[in-house]
């Protein structure tokens, strides 16, 4: 099933025939990149573009081992292109090429190449990308399905069914392809399994140890399902560490926590998120907490026990979707309590968000609500619940968090 992605879509379509800037598309694996191709293929065939001024490879087909060669690459591209006409070149999982970033910079200053690349390493955009095209690209980051998206698979349901819904785009996760596994209105559990399994090791094996040369598995996966375990929950690399070093037979270095941490957010399989100190002097940010991309990795995971801290899971979802809307999000510390996320447009427009489960208890509520109370600037205040119960409280908007994520 192919799910329509028009935030993405239109800011491809934005950048368009900018053809001095190359377009970027990040993300974890599996979240859609190489569909959002074929969707803005499909787009350009609308505009007059013919076959003939696309050209498109998939670095992870067989079928294109010969050009993982960055000097066979750039003459194959060339050679395929139509010299009176713009052509569109889409490179998908483009990392798979030593020195890609030379055949790029390259086929950016042809006139007549826009030029379009995936990839799901932030390590090399940041570390290859960077220095060699500073200014010279546009990054989109991708994220896998939000609730909008997931839902539109399901257009014929009613508002009453979003809680049901949520539960499944919780527990089954985000990735576009898990849609395809409901079978006549209900969903197949064992090839869920089984594809998630495909996911984790993809994410895990290809990308993370692979590219740090890890050879301990079980050492790696110890961090991975603490991550999971904890999503919400502030930790330091030291705490951390005591915790799985407690019962463990073999140790795990704080140095080596740190550099399974890093692949795991090079490969967007996880967000940091460092705290803002709204009040006093601003301390040394060591603790952070951690997002996953996708929640329904962490139930295949974890199992039975994931379905625990649903707290914690419904800020995981705000907080991803805080990012598809351009939030640059940090979590907020005063003396009066914390604030979730403290979320920053470009231009510096702040809103601030606490998110619970639910604040129809009195004393649940005073505690969410008074962090945002003793704010006294003018920028927004929400608290997100799955209450239906919702108002305003001397400016504090109090909001249905499935009315919220359906907003898009």
């Amino acid at each position: 099933m192919r799910i329509n992605r028009p935030a993405y879509l239109n800011t491809l379509i934005r950048w368009k025939d900018k053809e001095e800037l190359i377009k970027v598309i990040t993300g974890v694996r599996r979240c859609g990149k190489s569909t959002l191709f074929l969707l803005f293929q499909e787009y350009l065939k609308t505009q007059g573009v013919e076959d003939n001024q696309i050209l498109s490879v998939n670095f992870e087909m067989a079928d294109y081992a010969s050009l993982l060669d960055y000097q066979a690459l750039h003459a194959y591209i060339l050679e395929h292109c139509v010299a009176d006409k713009m052509n569109y070149v889409f490179l998908d999982e483009v990392q798979l090429v030593p020195q890609f970033q030379k055949a790029v910079n390259s086929l950016r200053l042809r006139k007549n190449i826009d030029l379009y690349i995936t990839g799901s390493n932030a390590y090399m955009f940041s570390q290859k990308l960077t220095t060699l095209l500073a200014g010279r690209f546009i990054e989109v980051k991708m994220l896998p399905l939000s609730f909008k998206e997931y839902m539109s698979a399901f257009a014929d349901l009613k508002e009453d069914s979003y809680d049901r819904k949520f539960e499944e785009y919780v527990t089954y996760g985000s990735f576009p392809q898990v849609l395809d596994l409901y079978r006549n209105g209900e969903f197949d559990r064992q090839a869920w399994h089984n594809y998630l399994e495909s996911v984790y090791n993809t994410i895990i094996v290809k990308d993370i140890m692979a590219r740090q040369g890890i050879k301990d598995l079980s050492k790696l996966e110890r961090v991975i399902r603490f991550l999971f375990g904890n999503i919400g929950s502030e930790s330091s690399l030291s705490n951390i560490s005591n915790v799985l070093n407690a019962d463990a037979n073999s140790h795990i270095h704080v140095q080596t926590i740190e550099a399974y941490i890093e692949g795991l957010l090079d490969g967007y399989a996880f967000y940091k998120v460092l705290p803002n100190y709204l009040k006093g002097k601003r301390r040394l940010r060591s603790n952070a907490k951690y997002y996953a991309a996708d929640t329904g990795l962490r139930y295949f995971l974890l199992g039975g026990n994931a379905g625990q801290d649903a707290g914690h899971v419904l800020e995981n979802i705000v907080f991803l979707e805080l990012k598809r809307r351009g939030y640059e999000v940090e979590t907020g510390r005063s003396p009066e309590g914390e604030i979730d996320f403290v979320a920053t447009m470009p231009g510096g427009k702040i809103e601030y968000y606490q998110v619970a489960q639910s604040v129809l208890d009195e004393n649940t509520f005073k505690r969410e609500i008074k962090p945002l109370q003793a704010i006294k600037d003018n920028y927004p205040k929400f608290i997100l619940t799955r209450d239906y119960n919702t108002g305003n409280d001397n400016g504090i908007e109090i909001v249905n968090v499935l009315k919220w994520l359906m907003q898009g």
